[in-house]
């Protein structure tokens, strides 16, 4: 029985349903038993990405497909959709010989369908496209497939991926079609298309081993494991071996102590990796990403995929409020410095930068959510931090003048909220470039707006909705600057003092806005408990009681009736601060606070900034 190879990689916008397909391109090639219990998504392994249904980390799997008396051994890799974590995605193509482009056949080619696409046909690779959920009552399979090839066309895609092959699928029902009307069967298609349009990996098996790593994670018993292709010539468990820099400097020297490949969801210990294979290699220290691996007698590294520049930064300092050590074990800059570094070096699209005072951290990346994602990772490990809020990374063009990023959004609303959003992007300094009718009384709007003005809008669109609107982000380029952007229209209520919230008390500052906190809660000087209704900040005593006499009053003791306060997730939270405050993190709790919480000394800091 002959033995072939394929590496693929599966792209598509966020919810095309990349990872649900994976799911049954395993089932239908026999890598779960009939009666193994599954769960949904089984890709999404980690906690975040099962609670919040999104792919966060990319991550390889294989599959064997036995056909006419052949076993095609594919290598799957399977990509986050969002563009905050497209540093992962750019990564991974240098491995594969093509993809698999997923589209919604009611949404069609969205913001990220085009950023990813873009990647993979500059790279050179033949793309399979799948109009998914074919199934959809609101599907157009055949506008989407015309949108798709404007798409490649607008992307300077040559004759050889111009003619791409379409299959029509559903990923969750498990069945491909050359039929747009077929509604069964099996994903059979879609394998043959992958062994006969994906050309076997153009590695040189006879050459001296060389391997580019694109992921890097850690295990407690083997320490750092390097997944990458190898791109020539073979290597044996224990074999020698060094790591090589962009430049071509040895980084370090050591053995390949285990080598393991991808078996379904597990990585199984192998004794030879050739060239062609993705595997992981063992035994190296510091060895990191966009690293060469290879045989001592090479001098010369391969060519990494340049990544796109972070846009966004964020400072992470130690959380020095009055509540600080009482939840976290991991509290101090040192600890702080080291996840991070370890973070950046497995994360690509993230760069660490200390700050003058060592005790805060400038942390830039693509977006709000991979920061976000990033900070409620270290909360879950222990860690106690506290968060500025998001700046855009300006630069400067040629001549000396500051540009700013832009990004592209794409809106889908109902068209009653159409004229709301129009004026509130207005308003973020949003410029208009298409408005068209999307059906079943729904609106496309695209603009090309500063990201400066998109921090924080997300929560505020969804209100102005009613949680019906979809909005797409996609980082477009670095323009000029457009000058000051209206903030948040309100100020804070702000404690006066430390000790714990009182009902009377938080009756009674009811009227002045909404609160923030419950009774009972402990807060402190300086601490944010509510939004005011006026532009200003207030100082407030959320910690007042009732007066005690010995008279009796009729009608003054009827119960207190409080509003539940507003809870804000962690990104609310980020999305909603000012630049004067802070998100304080720890592993239970998300308070909001000012940077400088002694009330005089925020005068004499506001007096001498006018």
């Amino acid at each position: 029985m002959s033995r072939s190879l394929r590496n693929i990689a599966i792209i598509a916008h966020v919810d095309h349903g990349k990872t649900t397909l994976v799911d049954q391109l395993f089932r239908q090639s026999g890598t779960f038993r009939d009666n193994q219990r599954i769960e949904e998504r089984a890709m999404d392994s980690n906690d975040l990405e099962k609670e919040r249904g999104i792919t966060i980390l990319a991550k390889c799997t294989s599959v064997e497909w036995e056909h006419g008396g052949e076993t095609t051994h594919i290598n799957i890799v399977d990509t986050p959709g969002h563009a905050d974590f497209g540093g992962e995605v750019e990564r991974i193509l240098s491995m594969v010989d093509g993809v698999i482009l997923l589209v919604d056949s009611s949404e069609g080619a969205m913001p990220q369908t085009k950023f990813v696409t873009g990647k993979a046909l500059a790279l050179g690779l033949r793309p399979i496209v799948v109009v998914n959920k074919i199934d959809r009552p609101d599907g157009r399979p055949q506008e989407v497939l015309d949108e798709v090839f404007d798409l490649f066309v607008s992307l300077d895609a040559n004759d050889d991926q111009l003619d791409f092959p379409v299959l029509y699928a559903s990923g969750r029902n498990g069945y491909a079609s050359e039929d747009m009307d077929a509604r069964a069967g099996d994903l059979t298609p879609l394998f043959e298309r992958i062994v006969s349009h994906v050309p076997a990996p153009k590695a040189d098996p006879d050459g001296p081993f060389k391997f580019l790593v694109t992921l890097l994670d850690r295990d407690n018993f083997l320490g750092r494991i390097l997944t990458g292709l190898v791109a020539s010539g073979s290597i044996r468990v224990n074999d020698p071996i060094h790591a090589l820099d962009a430049e071509g400097k040895v980084v370090e020297t050591g053995r390949a102590s285990k080598l393991l490949a991808f078996q379904g969801l597990e990585r199984v210990p192998v004794d030879e990796a050739r060239a062609g294979d993705i595997v992981s290699i063992a035994g190296l220290t510091t060895a990191t990403v966009a690293n060469t691996i290879a045989n001592p007698s090479v001098t010369e590294p391969l060519h990494a995929q340049p990544i796109d520049p972070p846009t966004l930064s964020m400072r992470f300092a130690v959380n020095d409020s009055p509540m600080a050590g009482r939840e976290g074990t991991k509290v101090t800059s040192r600890m702080i410095r080291d996840r991070l570094e370890r973070e950046a070096e497995s994360n690509v699209a993230i760069r660490v930068t200390e700050s003058a005072d060592r005790d805060s951290f400038e942390v830039a990346g693509r977006g709000e959510l991979q920061l976000g994602v990033l900070i409620e990772t270290m909360r879950r490990e222990g860690f106690e931090l506290g968060i500025s809020r998001p700046r855009v990374l300006y630069r400067e063009d040629e001549n000396g003048n500051r540009t700013e990023p832009y990004e592209t959004v794409v809106i889908d609303v109902d068209d009653e909220h159409s004229g709301t959003v129009v004026e509130k992007m207005a308003i973020r300094k949003g410029e208009m470039t298409d408005m068209r009718p999307s059906g079943g009384g729904k609106t496309r709007i695209t603009f090309s707006a500063p990201s400066r003005g998109l921090i924080g809008y997300h929560g505020e669109f969804l209100s102005d909705t009613r949680g019906t609107g979809i909005m797409n982000r996609l980082f477009e380029k670095y323009g000029p600057h457009k000058g000051p952007i209206e903030g948040r229209p309100n100020g804070v209520l702000i404690s006066n003092g430390t000790g714990e919230a009182v009902g009377y008390a938080l009756n009674m500052l009811e009227e002045r806005g909404s609160l923030f906190v419950s009774p009972q809660e402990k807060i402190y000087e300086g601490m944010i408990i509510g939004e005011n209704a006026k532009p200003e900040d207030l100082e407030v005593n959320p910690m007042k009681s009732k007066q005690l006499t010995n008279f009796r009053s009729t009608g003054k003791d009827d119960a207190i009736r409080l509003t539940p306060p507003r809870i804000m997730t962690l990104e609310q939270a980020i999305a909603y601060i000012d630049d004067d405050e802070m998100v304080e993190v720890t592993p239970q709790n998300i308070r909001l606070r000012k940077a400088i919480l002694d009330p005089h000394e925020r005068k004499k800091a506001r007096r001498s900034a006018q």
